[in-house]
């Protein structure tokens, strides 16, 4: 007799359940949102919370770790939109034009949507699916939970659109901000389109309480055009008992040159994962990572690098610095598809143990399907060079203060590959910070 082998349902995998169920009516959405969320919801019940048995999510076990399903978060009220003004302080006084996106909600009347340059448009995401706009398929994610669990409770975020050769001088900057005490869960969804020709440079921040028990499931979609350029920043600033789990796609188009830069400090559960495809021919991705961990904390970056057409380039940079017990998590994958030939990839991870209980996995892996081509990677974990630390205290420099140095020395390499010299500077600020709270 053949039983059929049915797996637990997990309490959180329960919530989700539940959540989805009483709260499906009132996401924004017509008839096709509607069963896009259905579908996406399906699939992610077919294959529940991911687990380390999944390959891709073989270090982050969600199973294990996340153990309930947390309320919706409710619309902002004043209180939160008082808290929500001072967001984003690592970058005051910066010339920015700020959107945000309160709890899991765009807030215009927060935003400076004032004098738009020509050829941008901005409007929260809600509107889009109100209007049962094509907002919510990830088609680079797959069958990935997280990224379904996403598309079926997606609720707001911000959809922005940069026309055919518009050079925006301002960059823009999504202050993702979580207020309250009380549980909850928030699930965005965000959009670029990039025209051909364009220039542009967008700052993401995410941040909330610490101690707070929440949440977060964002997503963000590009489309960059051909020769356009983008420079993308985002820092994960996360509470001390957040979970957030981001996913990123962008389609890169011939010509054009995308960078991003990560910075992760914050949260309890982080897992970036991201998904590129190099649409065109003569296309240029780089993305350069440093993570900053202590404590318990877990952070995983996971990287999908697909060259489709001949002639493009990508580097990927990855440098994690952990201390007490925490996790610094790297898989990367760069595939040449067949025809893409002429393409030249590199990438590198390097992770910065600073105590004995610090833990670092790095799955570097290559999939080549063309001849003429380029392709490298590599990964080293060590600790801090004693002969450096010992050659900086005989000069006088107290011990934690050489390590200081050294760790700033380490994480700056990544820095540096900011364009904008003002975004270097702040983000330089940011990872003093971190070290001073070592000492």
């Amino acid at each position: 007799m053949n039983a059929e082998i049915r797996p637990v349902k997990t309490a959180a995998e329960i919530g989700f359940a539940d959540l989805f169920a009483t709260t499906r009516q009132s996401l924004p959405g017509g008839p096709r949102t509607k069963a896009l969320r259905r579908d996406a919801f399906d699939r992610f019940v077919a294959q529940g919370l991911p687990n380390s048995r999944v390959e891709a999510w073989k270090y982050t076990d969600l199973r294990r770790l996340v153990r309930d399903a947390k309320p919706l978060a409710p619309r902002p009220g004043a209180e939160a939109r008082t808290i929500a003004r001072s967001a984003g302080a690592a970058f005051a006084g910066l010339d920015m034009r700020r959107l945000l996106i309160v709890n899991g909600a765009f807030v215009p009347e927060l935003s400076d949507l004032a004098g738009l340059e020509p050829g941008i448009s901005i409007r929260a995401t809600a509107e889009a699916l109100g209007a049962d706009e094509t907002v919510l398929p990830l088609e680079m994610a797959g069958t990935d939970p997280a990224a379904a669990l996403n598309t079926a409770l997606a609720a707001d975020g911000v959809v922005i659109t940069v026309g055919v050769d518009v050079a925006v001088e301002r960059p823009i900057h999504l202050v993702f901000v979580t207020t309250g005490t009380a549980p909850a869960a928030m699930f965005t969804r965000s959009r670029l389109e990039i025209g051909s020709g364009a220039a542009f440079t967008l700052v993401e921040t995410h941040e909330g309480p610490d101690q707070s028990d929440y949440q977060v499931n964002a997503a963000l979609q590009m489309n960059i055009g051909d020769k356009a350029r983008l420079d993308h920043i985002k820092i994960t600033g996360e509470g001390t008992a957040a979970l957030h789990i981001a996913t990123l796609e962008a389609s890169i188009g011939a010509g054009a040159d995308y960078r991003e830069f990560g910075f992760a400090a914050g949260g309890a559960v982080v897992r970036n994962q991201m998904f590129l495809q190099l649409a065109g021919e003569g296309t240029n991705a780089s993305v350069h990572q440093a993570s900053l961990l202590s404590g318990r904390q877990h952070a995983d970056t996971t990287l999908t690098i697909d060259h489709v057409a001949a002639g493009s380039q990508s580097r990927e940079v990855f440098k994690a610095v952990v201390d007490d017990e925490a996790r610094a998590v790297f898989q990367g994958r760069i595939t040449v598809q067949p025809g893409a030939q002429q393409t030249d990839a590199r990438m590198m991870a390097r992770a910065l143990l600073l105590s004995d209980d610090a833990v670092a996995n790095c799955k570097p892996e290559l999939e080549i399907f063309a001849d003429d081509v380029q392709c490298g990677h590599g990964t080293t974990t060590g600790a801090l060079d004693d002969q450096l630390k010992f050659y900086l205290m005989a000069r006088g420099i107290p011990e934690k203060q050489a390590e200081a140095l050294l760790i700033e020395a380490f994480v700056g390499e990544v820095i540096d590959a900011v364009a904008r010299e003002d975004l270097r500077d702040a983000l330089s600020r940011m990872m003093l910070v971190w070290l001073k709270g070592r000492e």
